[in-house]
């Protein structure tokens, strides 16, 4: 069961059928999936749409779609998903976000993930979250930084499932669960 969660402006809920025309679009976006392995059509788009839901079914949390209520049905996806492949951090589970344009700059992205943080931490009780992106993608660092996450340059990475690329090389970023105490 997916549940919902709700930060002053926003709404962090579960997937509708009627979601994918938005994310392919904001995938679509070039601005957007600078950084990101790129959705060339819309079937890759529905299969990470399915993969989202499946993720839920799975582990019992994911991907949330974002959006503000009254205003804008669909402005991202954020949410935490468990790392899929095999790194010197792994196992971990992850925070990420996806927001389209233009809604950028509005701190939407920041809003919605520390509400996922603190779902992550407090529900599901998980002792750290990671964030990874390229060095390039200073916009998701400077949310990861406001979120109280740090680097270690030692972490950074060649993401396994990438090919040689400007986007191959990682930068990761770690927060620890504040209610456990070490």
């Amino acid at each position: 069961m997916t549940i919902s969660l709700r930060t002053e402006r926003l709404l962090l809920r579960p997937w509708h059928d009627d979601d994918l025309a938005a994310f392919a679009a904001m995938s679509a976006d070039p601005a957007v999936m600078e950084f990101l392995w790129p959705f060339p059509d819309l079937e890759a788009c529905q299969a990470w749409v399915a993969w989202a839901r499946r993720h839920w079914d799975q582990h019992g949390f994911g991907q949330w779609v974002v959006e503000i209520p009254g205003e804008a049905s669909f402005i991202g996806v954020i949410g935490l998903a468990v790392v899929d492949y095999d790194a010197h951090f792994t196992p971990a589970v992850e925070i990420a976000w996806r927001l389209a344009r233009a809604y950028w700059g509005h701190g939407y992205a920041t809003e919605a993930a520390h509400v996922a943080l603190d779902y992550g931490f407090g529900e599901l009780g998980l002792a750290e979250i990671v964030a990874v992106t390229v060095p390039a993608n200073l916009r998701s660092r400077r949310v990861m930084e406001r979120l109280g996450m740090s680097r270690d340059p030692a972490d950074d990475y060649d993401h396994p499932a990438l090919p040689e690329s400007p986007l191959q090389r990682h930068v990761l970023y770690r927060l620890r669960n504040p209610r456990i105490r070490r």
